[in-house]
């Protein structure tokens, strides 16, 4: 696509790679969210730093307890069945309530379910609110975490082949269900495989060009289609789109990187800093200084 950042700097966010507990089988982990934090900590990581997960988590708070995260900028606080689903990428932090919490985590690489799954509901998640479902979607959630877990546990019973074809299935099962649930309590529109695509060369390609046009030519696609594919969709045309994936990152990196804001902007394929500050100044409303005081609490 366009030259604008082929040399920019690599973010300095701390990223968070999925490492296999001992004994567990590959390309799933299953957490309960009291040992979460113990559990970071064995793996030299701050639970309540903010880090950049590379995987996916559906996070499942049971009724009765608690637990706090912030995502991208927004603080949750996750209680009576509750459900939340972190993608790769976004930025999380844990709040201190993380050992009392009780309830699971399954996080799992974007590889992971298969091809079909992944093809529908994990490309259809966006960014997602916090979901209690009700009946009878609460009820399905809870039997396909259940067997998943059993699963899980039950590594010896299998042939290691076997027991991962099975986590395999039972994890679609899972991703479906939260999906349309998801889908059914908030009335997300579907999404569609041009906007799909759409989302996808913007998450490779935003700090290398911010044109609609780019992104048509590359896709095969016009400029109005790709706009009338991310309305359907997002409620945004496809520059808005793209803008506020640019601004999203830049947030990121300006809260929780120590890069300058001319480095941001370097990393974001701006010209200059001065680019870059009258581009963020007309998205947020704020300066890139201003923000990061704000949002470093300075």
């Amino acid at each position: 696509m366009g030259k604008n950042g082929q040399d920019a700097q690599r973010s300095v966010i701390r990223d968070l790679t999925l490492r296999r507990t001992a004994g567990s089988p590959p390309g799933l982990e299953l957490v309960q969210l009291a040992g979460l934090a113990e559990r970071a900590r064995r793996h030299g990581n701050d639970p309540y730093a903010s880090l950049r997960p590379a995987f996916h988590q559906l996070v499942h708070v049971r009724p009765g307890s608690r637990a706090t995260v912030s995502v991208d900028f927004t603080r949750y606080e996750l209680s009576g069945g509750a459900w939340l689903w972190i993608r790769p990428g976004q930025v999380q932090r844990w709040g201190t309530d993380l050992p009392g919490a009780r309830g699971l985590l399954v996080a799992f690489p974007a590889g992971f379910p298969d091809t079909e799954t992944a093809a529908s509901s994990v490309a259809d998640v966006a960014s997602l609110q916090p979901l209690t479902p009700g009946a009878p979607h609460a009820e399905g959630l809870s039997r396909a975490l259940e067997h998943l877990r059993y699963e899980y546990e039950a590594m010896a019973e299998l042939p290691l082949e076997s027991h991962v074809q099975v986590l395999r299935h039972l994890l679609a099962v899972l991703v479906v269900r939260l999906a349309r649930a998801y889908g059914s309590e908030h009335g997300r529109p579907a999404t569609n495989e041009t906007f799909r695509r759409f989302r996808a060369a913007v998450e490779r390609d935003f700090p290398a060009t911010r044109r609609v046009e780019d992104y048509a030519a590359a896709l095969g696609y016009n400029r109005r289609t790709l706009t009338r594919a991310t309305e359907a969709v997002t409620g945004m045309s496809a520059k808005r789109y793209i803008d506020e994936r640019v601004a999203l990152e830049a947030k990121r990196e300006l809260a929780h990187g120590p890069l300058t804001v001319a480095a941001v902007a370097a990393r974001l394929g701006f010209a200059d800093a001065s680019d870059f500050t009258k581009f963020f100044r007309q998205r947020t409303g704020m300066t890139p200084t201003g923000f990061r005081r704000t949002a470093r609490g300075a």
